[in-house]
């Protein structure tokens, strides 16, 4: 009876050890950059684009794509749901996760915001995270990270982008995505922390 409990054990063990795997903390937590969907139509029914918007979208190719500083490993934007709804933030992303070769991660309802933050705390992957959101939640989300009393995006922008490195307690950059045609270039709009 002994041995057979002492060659059972080590087997155990094992299982034990491989079925619970311990987690450990991504060595190189990416940093967020968190912008506004493209514009949009005037018809409040249309939550789709406009023109502008489409225009944004394509930008955002240079801005953040192949090449960039940015170093995007994952996309992010809400949830379209069966409406069609909410797919403004998806449109705006898409073509620059095309050129990265990612898909765009919709895990997220529009208003959940505690998902997209979990979402961001556990990426475990490479390179940093573009998230494309509704603008009256992108500072519940940034509260949601850890940062107890962020700005509001302003109604009136569609360009900015918030930079918010781990350990995302605070936006320490707000800057334009100075697509031509549709913002007014300016190198730093806005140093937060240094």
């Amino acid at each position: 009876m002994k041995s057979v409990l002492i060659l059972l054990s080590p087997l155990c063990l094992s299982t034990i050890l491989h079925a619970s795997p311990i987690s450990t903390p991504n060595p190189n937590p990416p940093t967020v950059y968190l912008i506004r969907h493209g514009e949009k139509p005037p018809d409040p029914e249309d939550s789709g684009l406009n023109a502008d918007g489409f225009k944004r979208a394509e930008c955002l190719r240079e801005v953040f794509g192949v090449g960039s500083p940015y170093e995007i490993g994952h996309v992010m934007a809400p949830k379209i749901n069966k409406r069609g709804q909410h797919r403004r933030s998806y449109e705006t992303v898409l073509p620059v996760a095309r050129d990265l070769g990612l898909s765009v991660d919709t895990s997220c309802k529009r208003n959940h915001v505690k998902c997209v933050a979990k979402r961001i705390k556990e990426f475990e992957g490479t390179g940093n995270i573009l998230i494309s959101w509704r603008h009256g939640k992108m500072r519940q989300i940034v509260q949601e990270l850890g940062y107890e009393d962020p700005p509001e995006y302003p109604d009136d922008r569609f360009d900015l982008i918030w930079t918010i490195p781990f350990p995302y307690d605070n936006i320490t950059e707000i800057q334009s995505e100075e697509c031509p045609e549709l913002d007014v270039p300016v190198p730093a709009l806005l140093k937060v922390q240094e």
